[in-house]
């Protein structure tokens, strides 16, 4: 029986915030659950340690995969290079890095909370999907990420096409768009088709782009929480859906939920 759900946005990084905003609730892994809405890794200065100690939770920790995750999986199979400022250098330099690569890869991209009244993905879900839908492509992609074959699925992730799921014509195509929308969209056109330019908060947003989840509709859903999205601070106007993101790694705050009862814990950022 699981005494407390806790969820928070993204680590990137910042284990020292975390494990206070864990000490404030007196955070009990013999009892509690920790759930995180992705991008574990890169920017803050603890990489390295973050999987380290999420991975030392067990089965009380659960998260979903986000961008940087991916983008790491990514730069270990020899698709991509890493950039300084994601500081990652000591976790690719970590005597247990292939370990801890197979380990994040069978994480999924969406997560039913065990209440069931909610879902957790890192950037929301396409507003072309029903739930029904968006649960099979996550699927879908979850076992290309966490299988044999895959360093070839993360070489053809990366492209922004097509970014209409409707365009979708191959195996590639329903990949790539099923990744960019559960860990890279903000704002979506009318039709619900991605945009990936924007990534102000909504006052700024250009007039022919709405964020995902206003084009989502909670009567056809059930609640939804996220993080990837720093720049909404939190601050969410469509109700049932939680975002999470407080940009932490930028010297903000990292923010956790209290599931049952809703409360919100903040951490500011130390550095």
């Amino acid at each position: 029986m699981i005494v407390a759900l806790y969820l928070v946005g993204d680590v990137q990084g910042c284990l020292k915030e975390l494990q206070l905003l864990l000490a404030q609730v007196n955070f009990d892994a013999q009892q509690d659950q920790l759930w995180l809405t992705g991008d574990l890794v890169a920017r803050g200065p603890q990489s390295l340690e973050t999987l380290h100690f999420v991975k030392s939770l067990g089965k009380s920790a659960n998260f979903v995969l986000g961008n940087h995750d991916l983008h790491l999986l990514a730069i270990h199979a020899g698709h991509k290079r890493a950039k300084q400022g994601d500081k990652l250098t000591p976790l690719l330099d970590a005597p247990d890095v292939n370990d801890l690569m197979d380990w994040l890869s069978q994480y999924p991209l969406l997560l039913p909370l065990p209440d069931g009244t909610a879902y957790m993905s890192h950037a929301g879900i396409s507003p072309q999907w029903s739930l029904e839908e968006a649960v099979d492509h996550a699927e879908f992609a979850h076992e290309k990420i966490s299988g044999p074959e895959r360093s070839y699925w993360l070489n053809i992730m990366y492209g922004e096409k097509p970014n209409n799921w409707f365009d979708v014509n191959t195996d590639e195509d329903k990949f790539r768009f099923t990744i960019n929308s559960f860990t890279r969209m903000r704002y979506c056109y009318s039709d619900g088709s991605l945009e990936f330019d924007c990534k102000e908060a909504p006052q700024s947003e250009p007039e022919n782009i709405a964020p995902w989840y206003q084009l989502s509709t909670i009567e056809q859903r059930p609640q939804w929480v996220f993080g990837h999205w720093a720049a909404l601070m939190g601050s969410c106007s469509k109700k049932g859906y939680f975002a999470l993101d407080t940009g932490c790694v930028w010297g903000n705050y990292m923010t956790m939920l209290r599931w049952d009862d809703k409360k919100i814990f903040i951490q500011e950022s130390v550095g």
